[in-house]
């Protein structure tokens, strides 16, 4: 597994639970590492062990931690770089659905050995849309749940997201755009400005 995907795992636990406690789920998942290298590539078993180490040492459910951690992803100010680039997938949470299938392409441009989940998504009917996620992680629809309901507040969307089950390496999302512009979003601007 790509390092960058621990990092962020590592930066989630340490960040929201504390130090203390990240070493203790590290020295628990029995992996030998404590600060993981992002550009580096790491055993294909890591990334499930510190899942299961953080879900044992914390005592919650795996699915909670996932979500979680997809909600971090786009919400913790230090991962600003990550909501913009999310953002750039379109002027409205609609539009940034239909975007989502260019996801792993584009994760792919930047870092070559970055193995985003393959995203599908599927209209239903009007505001009512599937997506399927394709991924040797199991839990990445979780992480997505977390991801989506995060952005649907950045847009200031009204959403309702269903985990709607897995088969294999496939986890499905339901998903129910109900108002676009129930709240004010986030500010956003495409020109990245400093200080």
């Amino acid at each position: 597994m790509h390092g960058l995907i621990n990092r962020a795992v590592q930066c989630y636990l340490r960040d929201t639970f504390g130090a203390g406690r990240w070493r203790d789920i590290a020295r628990e998942s029995r992996i030998g590492v404590e600060n993981f290298e992002p550009m580096l590539l790491y055993p294909p078993g890591t990334t499930e062990a510190l899942i299961t180490a953080a879900s044992r040492v914390m005592g919650r459910p795996r699915d909670a931690l996932l979500e979680d951690m997809g909600t971090y992803l786009v919400s913790n100010p230090q991962l600003e770089a990550l909501r913009r680039l999310l953002r750039f997938g379109g002027s409205d949470f609609e539009e940034f659905l239909h975007s989502l299938e260019d996801l792993p392409g584009r994760g792919r441009l930047a870092l070559p050995d970055l193995a985003l989940p393959d995203l599908v998504l599927t209209a239903r009917e009007a505001g009512r849309y599937r997506l399927r996620c394709r991924s040797d992680l199991p839990g990445t629809g979780y992480v997505m749940i977390g991801l989506l309901r995060a952005m649907a507040d950045d847009y200031g969307a009204l959403a309702l997201l269903d985990y709607l089950g897995a088969a294999g390496d496939c986890e499905d999302i339901g998903i129910e755009l109900l108002e676009t512009g129930f709240a004010e979003g986030r500010a956003f601007d495409l020109a990245f400005r400093t200080g």
